[in-house]
């Protein structure tokens, strides 16, 4: 067959074709979707294979020749990826790329998704094992003909090109800087064709992922160019806004939650005019919009908490009410959990104290209504952060303002048992220093009805420290997250480009908790001699006492 098939390809090719639809089928042992053939028959030369009969068909000077044969070719490439030597692969690549400019979809598919795979390849330290370096030569013709081929017909919405493109831009970083204004430019144009009629989904996604890429990479050797981007960017968003295109408002809050990220402390007025239409109750009953929704509103908050105060107080109810709407919620609770961090970690004291009292109600009567793991677990971080923000006295004052001894009630009933619970490195530290500023800036806690948790809060505290993390959930949980949703919901899609750097609101005042229990215990013990040593002679247990010492040593501190 393969003697046939080495004569002129124009009356042979289809011999040709079988032989290599053969030699794939012998050879294949084991395959996955994302290593390609991961074992090989030995008794197949896939190497010389490639050399004699693949390679010629990629290097033909006419790519809309023997489509069927070229296809082949490329295919070859791409499902033996992990078994071809890296040589051969790296002069593949200049090949791939001509032929993305193939007439025939299926060949210029294959050339982009053989592309795409390559780049997604690793090698030695975990790196990727085709290195910007090595594509520096080929960029500009790489980049020119995946965004050509998008024009070629019954490719305008080709997810595995427009996936190849968000690849290259991920392997090739910085080194696409110089191209970005064009790249902007063609990617802007093509997301307000679909946003018309978006139905592509995957198209549509990695669309979002490139433009991501494009601002992250070019924001990070130069964040003054986040402007350039907006101007770009916003009157197609406008668009899709003004025309309500469902499918794409998540994508589009994500983006502008980046972007907004990248500014230096202050709002740029065009968000502030957006700012009142984010609040509106209909963005907020899709769940697909819930939490790029919630991250924006984060990002304000960060960015101007002080001039939203300020410009736009009397949105702040607003903003109090989408909180409302999520805690209700046993699939969004946490959304709305992060959200009021934000607005305690971010707004100045004023502008909400007149809320605080009514925000904590909301809570105890959700509590008191329907008490989950995860929304008691948001709850305690919460109330450790706003003791953090506001001091123990003022947490103390707010709980026995709703009810008398209801801060007692809240150690006793949750704080102590529950706080094993709280799960992330984060959330343990927000606990950690909440409760070390109760237990030693609280009068009364050494001096009243109160004093008696102070040791069960201190031996809870050293759980949470030493103990491994209880993630028990009881029996009647495990189907809170599935609600009804009426009618057709857009779903929510992460976009793995615009992720958002994990935020901690304590950040380098306290780098280790436990130095900071030991020398608030230490300062507490020297205001009062002698209470601090005859309480935890009373009633820690002996391995608490013992973690405890330890602490106490690291620190260079004595109780007294």
């Amino acid at each position: 067959l393969l003697f046939t098939a080495c004569r002129p390809p124009k009356e042979n090719w289809k011999h040709k074709d079988a032989a290599i639809y053969l030699v794939t089928s012998l050879a294949s042992k084991a395959q996955t979707q994302k290593h390609g053939i991961t074992q090989a028959n030995e008794m197949v030369n896939l190497i010389e294979f490639f050399a004699n009969h693949i390679l010629p068909d990629l290097k033909s000077s006419n790519v809309n020749e023997f489509p069927v044969l070229k296809a082949d070719a490329i295919k070859y490439v791409m499902i033996f990826r992990s078994q071809l030597p890296k040589e051969h692969l790296l002069q593949a690549v200049p090949l791939l790329i001509t032929h993305l400019q193939a007439e025939s979809t299926v060949q210029h598919t294959y050339a982009a998704h053989a592309l795409e795979r390559l780049f997604t390849m690793k090698g030695p330290s975990n790196l990727t094992l085709i290195s910007s370096a090595e594509m520096a030569p080929y960029i500009e013709q790489l980049l020119n003909n995946l965004f050509k081929a998008l024009t070629l017909p019954g490719s305008a919405e080709n997810e595995y090109i427009m996936k190849a493109i968000m690849r290259s831009f991920s392997l090739l970083q910085e080194t696409i800087v110089p191209y970005i204004p064009t790249l902007i430019g063609q990617l802007t144009h093509k997301l307000l064709l679909v946003s018309k009629n978006p139905s592509k989904p995957h198209f549509n996604h990695y669309l979002f992922e490139s433009l991501c890429l494009s601002v992250r990479i070019t924001c990070k050797a130069n964040p003054t160019t986040v402007s350039s981007f907006e101007e770009a960017l916003f009157p197609v968003f406008t668009e899709i806004l003004q025309n309500d295109v469902q499918e794409f408002l998540p994508y589009v809050f994500q983006v502008m939650s980046l972007l907004l990220e990248i500014h230096s402390n202050s709002i740029p007025s065009s968000y502030m005019a957006l700012f009142p239409h984010l609040l509106q109750p209909v963005l907020w009953e899709r769940t697909g919009n819930i939490p790029p929704l919630v991250r924006l509103l984060q990002a304000y908050l960060e960015k101007g908490g002080a001039s939203i105060a300020a410009s736009a107080a009397d949105k702040i109810p607003g903003l109090l009410g989408v909180f409302q709407k999520l805690i209700a919620s046993k699939a969004n609770d946490h959304q709305g959990f992060y959200l009021l961090n934000s607005i305690i970690e971010n707004m100045p004291p004023e502008s909400i104290g007149q809320y605080r009292k009514q925000i904590y109600i909301l809570l105890f009567q959700r509590l008191q209504s329907s008490k989950t793991t995860k929304f008691i677990k948001s709850f305690l971080v919460f109330i450790n952060l706003y003791c953090v923000k506001y001091g123990a006295i003022a947490l103390q004052e707010i709980f026995d303002s709703i009810q008398p001894k209801m801060f007692g009630m809240v150690l006793e009933k949750i704080i102590i048992p529950e706080v094993q619970k709280v799960s992330g490195t984060i959330e343990k530290k927000i606990c950690a220093v909440g409760i070390t500023k109760i237990l030693t800036e609280c009068p009364a806690m050494m001096d009243t009805e109160y004093t008696k948790l102070w040791t069960p809060l201190l031996q809870a505290l050293i759980g949470l420290f030493e103990l491994p993390e209880d993630d028990s959930i009881p029996d009647d949980e495990h189907f809170i997250d599935i609600e009804d949703t009426p009618g057709y919901q857009t779903a929510f899609s992460q976009l793995a480009f615009a992720g958002k750097k994990e935020h901690d609101p304590i950040g380098d005042a306290v780098g280790n908790p436990k130095i900071l229990l030991a020398q608030s215990l230490h300062k507490l013990s020297t205001a009062c001699p002698g209470r601090v040593p005859s309480m935890l002679s009373t009633s820690l247990n002996a391995e608490a006492l013992q973690f405890l010492q330890g602490y106490l040593q690291a620190a260079t501190v004595q109780l007294v």
